[in-house]
């Protein structure tokens, strides 16, 4: 007699998973739907689609040969049910239960459809990641800023990653002044490695070839792994032949290279095929081995225990209306460019198209090119988050919404971020080739081919002039503004004022 439904969801493709070690193998049977409505509730990267159900279906057979009975319904089954909830209604009445053992999930949306479903839903905690919701709270509680580093250096203390008995390894905790270099172009720099498509994934892109060719981004060529095996060597390609350069140019950008010394595993690791704890003791590994710088090492793992579980942990304290917040009352369109419409700014050009074909971007491409941009132009940042949830590959609202609400687009307040994170076309100019090869000027301030970036930059500052002017990072800024002389500053905003007024337009910009 069957016991209980275990819901396995497309990001938690672990064998771990807290559903999983609550069930019993003799009794329980585990359901794993490809639904319409997680498909489609923003319009996903092709890529991503392909990604999550190619996985699932990999998943499914590595339960199945693990002796767990596993109902498996896919998106083009004939009576597929719609939603995660009536794919559960659906096996219950089929197997005779009204209980469920569910891992929480990532979103709020998806928690909310489980407490509300005609079940008896037992959600657990999702104990992949290292600091549990309750640590990251009582760490929160009474304090009157919320930072990342002084989290940051609490979890190296709690997992004792780079640490020196109760100091930091090289003496410092963050070396991320070391990390930002310019890129120069390498032919012989090693790529992330690819994965050839097997009969499963085949069957997954003809698929969403047919379903969801209308969405925006390449499916093809397909290269994702799509186990945990083909993660984990995509992961040790990378910690051999990439990691040593990883910390010098991680927030360098250059035209034909997208990828530089990144690891390409942040979709893996968010599905679920990939565990936080263990790739970065692998790094850790590599610099005690001689073989990484610690200025690699220490950046490596502070995207991961640092800016990854703060991500989580914010998004889970600030509650489900944390996507739709609007601090800075932006309600400008998103860019019909960010679709893949035409630019004249190469920046801009260059990141959406490798978005497009790649399902992937690095973070300093979308935090301060992409990302940079919608905030100067005034663009609602609920546009632009759910432009991010549905473009990249690793993007799952708990970890992106914080990310673009808070960090890019300073729509929280101030949560996350001290000050916004804008600049001038002079921060992209120094961090990469894209200038270069610009119909606009990085060096023209004002006037017919000034650089929109540097136009906007100081339009943003002296719109928000009473939020930010008493802002002790941002006093200089304003000082140098209030420098200037009238006539000068009078032409930059009416040059600004062109650029919005074409966005609105719908002109090219």
């Amino acid at each position: 007699m069957v016991g209980r439904l275990v819901l396995v969801l497309g990001d938690q493709l672990s064998h771990d998973l807290s559903a999983l070690r609550a069930a019993e193998k003799a009794r329980d049977v585990v359901v794993m739907a490809e639904v319409m409505d997680e498909a489609s509730y923003v319009p996903h990267h092709p890529k991503k689609i392909a990604l999550v159900l190619s996985a699932m279906r990999h998943f499914a057979e590595e339960l199945r040969a693990a002796g767990w009975q596993v109902a498996y319904s896919r998106l083009d089954d004939p009576e597929a049910a719609r939603s995660i909830v009536g794919a559960l209604i659906r096996q219950g009445q089929e197997h005779g239960t009204a209980e469920v053992i569910a891992t929480q999930p990532g979103e709020w949306r998806l928690i909310a459809a489980l407490e509300e479903a005609p079940l008896t839903v037992r959600q657990l905690p999702d104990d992949r990641f290292l600091c549990p919701l309750g640590d990251f709270d009582r760490w929160a509680e009474g304090r009157r800023e919320l930072r990342m580093e002084y989290f940051y250096r609490e979890m190296r203390r709690k997992t004792g990653l780079l640490m020196a008995g109760e100091a930091p390894a090289g003496g410092r905790w963050n070396f991320d002044h070391d990390n930002r270099k310019p890129a120069r172009p390498d032919l012989l720099r090693p790529k992330p490695m690819r994965f050839a498509p097997d009969a499963i994934t085949a069957e997954v892109l003809d698929l969403v070839e047919a379903r969801f060719s209308g969405n925006f981004g390449a499916l093809r060529p397909f290269w994702f792994g799509v186990t945990a095996a083909q993660a984990e060597a995509a992961f040790e390609h990378f910690a051999r032949h990439l990691l040593p350069g990883f910390g010098d140019s991680q927030d360098a950008m250059l035209s034909g290279d997208g990828f530089l010394h990144h690891s390409v595993i942040s979709m893996y690791l968010n599905i679920g095929l990939l565990n936080p704890g263990d790739i970065c003791t692998r790094v850790v590994e590599e610099w005690k081995a001689g073989r990484v710088p610690i200025n690699a090492a220490e950046g490596y793992v502070r995207q991961v225990i640092g800016w990854r579980e703060y991500m989580r942990g914010l998004y889970f304290r600030e509650g489900p209306d944390y996507p739709q917040r609007n601090a800075l009352d932006h309600h400008r369109v998103l860019p019909a460019a960010y679709w893949g419409a035409q630019t004249r700014m190469n920046c801009v050009a260059q990141t959406v198209e490798q978005t497009r074909q790649e399902a992937y971007a690095h973070h300093i491409q979308r935090l301060m090119v992409t990302g940079n941009f919608a905030l100067l132009a005034g663009v609602d940042p609920a546009r632009v988050h759910e432009w991010y949830l549905a473009v990249y590959a690793d993007a799952f609202e708990w970890v992106e919404a914080p990310n673009v609400i808070g960090m890019s687009q300073f729509a929280d307040g101030g949560i996350i971020a001290s000050k916004p994170y804008i600049s001038s076309g002079n921060y992209i100019n120094r961090m990469s080739d894209y200038c270069a090869h610009c119909a606009y000027s990085v060096v023209q301030k004002t006037g017919e081919g000034a650089c929109p970036f540097n136009l906007l930059y100081w339009d943003f500052l002296s719109r928000h002039r009473d939020r930010f002017a008493r802002n002790p990072r941002m006093g200089p800024v304003y000082r140098t503004w209030d420098r200037m002389a009238e006539g000068r500053r009078a032409e930059v905003l009416a040059g600004a004022a062109q650029v919005l007024d074409d966005l609105d337009a719908g002109r090219v910009v």
